[in-house]
């Protein structure tokens, strides 16, 4: 998928149209009382194990009236507006599992750096040239998605950045979104020194020579300089920002999106936006709980657990996220095995794992108080804390049914995880767009044998899971299809084949976008199947991702996207 900066504000203008003809109450009272039939094309409804389609959908009032005959549909809404799909194919809107709303938002303030940027940076030049043609916001010029591996000549370095921009703080954040780098102005900026006190986790680089900074910042250093360069900034802002993430995920198909580590902040806005009607796409919202102010938010909660903000719409907080550890392609993915390369890290370095006792403490409460959690897990050390936690939580309060507890990331879970997965009903939530980009790192920080077993789908799927797929953006690019290809062919940027044995049909992989996301949420009654009395979310592809060549699902693009009725993207 291609996102510059360009496209950034093109959705946002194109978002801003379409939020200003859904504000009109004529507008909207006209297209809701208005009814569509669609036919002649593939309509895979995803509501069985196996592929169905049926000739044509109707659509009234916002929700799925008929799905079946074209005649019977023409008769279940009377006189309708007819599309014809001409051949393309039709789904139920993607609902994500695992994102970043607002901070893929925020981001929007910046310049993309990443592999699917419209001009992705091939060179320091590619991405000085980018970062020179961005107007500073709050003062900085910030890029998003850097991956230094991707440049052929080598990552940029503070000497280079000084010489292209000897005044202007410059920050660039990688993909990872955990750590960066900043310019000589940047560190001025900040008020960094070689003596600042390095928060934990993080660190703060300095040259093993000389004792000077190197404009590199990790984990807890690089979070907080990032606030402090974007800055606050008025809820005409946030709202533009919104508005051109919602363009941007419209695009790919989402109708419901997820903002998971959220802030109290971010809830106001949020709320306010569906108060005004800036936006139409449902957001998941979900806080992370990892310290003392986060606990608070979750124990003094404001809203009603699994409930949208607005009727059956807006914003719903289903549950709270407890991490055990964090990304493997930074080496901090906690294992029972040691990493192979441990270069920069102690000998032996088998990543890294939060306390115990306060992981404990979260999922127990989440257990005792019947919330829904969401924990995040992704090297099997880790996933083996998520596990004992939620076993003792079981033991404490008891194995209430349907809890649909959720393990997301899950990269690097066993076999016999996965049984206790299954034992004790927990979902998984896997990313496979991960692979995709780091597969070939991994397989020097791992070995190719263990990397070979990042995401194992099929195993998920064979042990009786329903699992489900995400993109994580902004950590990976908001593509759907393109995580759809990654789960079915396991394809590295370099092209090779990790673990083919864990590839899932394209089905599967639909399921886990669609079908099986609604039901993580407490929605299968409402959304993840073309189903006559539902939501009618809908996304039209101009390519069949069941009948495409493999290698040939990441190229399929979304024509139309259909919110409660309503189109809220159509491509060109």
């Amino acid at each position: 998928m291609d996102i510059d900066r360009r496209y950034f504000l093109k959705a946002g203008v194109a978002a801003i149209a379409v939020v200003a003809e859904r504000d009109s109450g004529a507008a909207l009272a006209q297209e809701a009382a208005g009814a569509v039939v669609y036919f002649n094309g593939t309509i895979l409804t995803m509501e069985g194990d196996q592929p169905a389609t049926v000739e044509a959908v109707a659509v009234k009032d916002g929700k799925i009236a008929f799905a079946g005959p074209l005649d019977a549909a023409r008769v279940a809404v009377g006189q309708a507006r007819e599309v014809d799909l001409q051949g393309r194919t039709m789904l139920p809107g993607f609902i994500d599992s695992w994102g970043h709303f607002t901070l893929f938002a925020q981001q929007t303030l910046g310049v993309n750096l990443a592999y699917f940027a419209d001009k992705r940076p091939a060179s320091k030049a590619d991405a000085i040239a980018l970062l020179k043609a961005t107007a500073p916001f709050n003062g900085w010029i910030i890029g998003y998605g850097y991956i230094a591996s991707m440049l052929a000549d080598g990552p940029l370095t503070l000497a280079d950045l000084d010489a292209a921009f000897p005044e202007t703080p410059v920050m660039i954040a990688t993909l990872s979104t955990l750590t960066g780098q900043v310019n000589s102005a940047g560190i001025a900026r900040l008020g960094l020194t070689p003596d600042t006190k390095v928060v934990q986790p993080g660190e703060i680089g300095k040259d093993p020579r000389t004792g000077k900074l190197t404009g590199d910042l990790a984990f807890s250093p690089f979070l907080s300089a990032r606030v402090q360069a974007v800055g606050s900034y008025s809820q005409a802002q946030t709202f533009k920002t919104f508005r051109a993430a919602e363009a941007l995920l419209a695009a790919q198909g989402f109708t419901t999106v997820q903002s998971y580590q959220l802030v109290p902040e971010d809830i106001t806005e949020l709320r306010a936006a569906f108060d005004q009607g800036v936006i139409a796409l449902d957001v998941i919202g979900m806080p992370s709980v990892s310290d003392a102010a986060t606990a608070k938010i979750v124990q003094d909660a404001d809203w009603t657990w699994g409930t949208y903000s607005h009727g059956d719409r807006g914003l719903k907080i289903p549950g709270y996220q407890v991490a055990t550890d964090a990304a493997p392609q930074l080496r901090l993915a906690a294992f029972t095995k040691p990493y192979l390369d441990t270069t920069g890290f102690p000998d032996g370095w088998k990543g890294m794992l939060l306390p115990q006792e306060f992981v404990e403490q979260w999922v127990g409460h989440a257990y005792a108080n019947g919330i829904q959690l969401f924990c995040y897990s992704n090297g099997d050390a880790g996933i083996d804390m998520s596990l004992a936690a939620i076993e003792k939580a079981i033991a404490a309060s008891g194995e209430a049914d349907d809890r649909r507890t959720i393990i997301a990331h899950s990269y690097f879970v066993r076999p016999d995880q996965l049984a206790t997965y299954k034992q004790h009903d927990i979902g998984i939530s896997m990313m496979p767009p991960h692979m995709m980009v780091y597969g070939d790192l991994l397989m020097k920080e791992l070995g190719p044998e263990r990397a070979s077993l990042e995401s194992p789908l099929a195993s998920a799927l064979a042990a009786g899971l329903r699992s489900t797929i995400h993109c994580d953006c902004p950590s990976a690019s908001p593509n759907m299809m393109e995580a759809v290809w990654t789960a079915v062919t396991r394809t590295t940027m370099s092209g090779q084949v990790l673990g083919p044995e864990e590839q899932v049909s394209p089905y599967a992989a639909l399921l886990g976008a669609t079908r099986n996301v609604a039901y993580t949420y407490r929605e299968e009654a409402t959304k993840g199947t073309i189903t006559a009395g539902k939501i009618a979310d809908l996304v039209i592809l101009d390519a069949n991702p069941l009948t495409a060549e493999p290698d040939k699902i990441k190229d399929i693009r979304v024509v139309e996207t259909i919110k409660r009725g309503q189109t809220i993207y159509a491509r060109g």
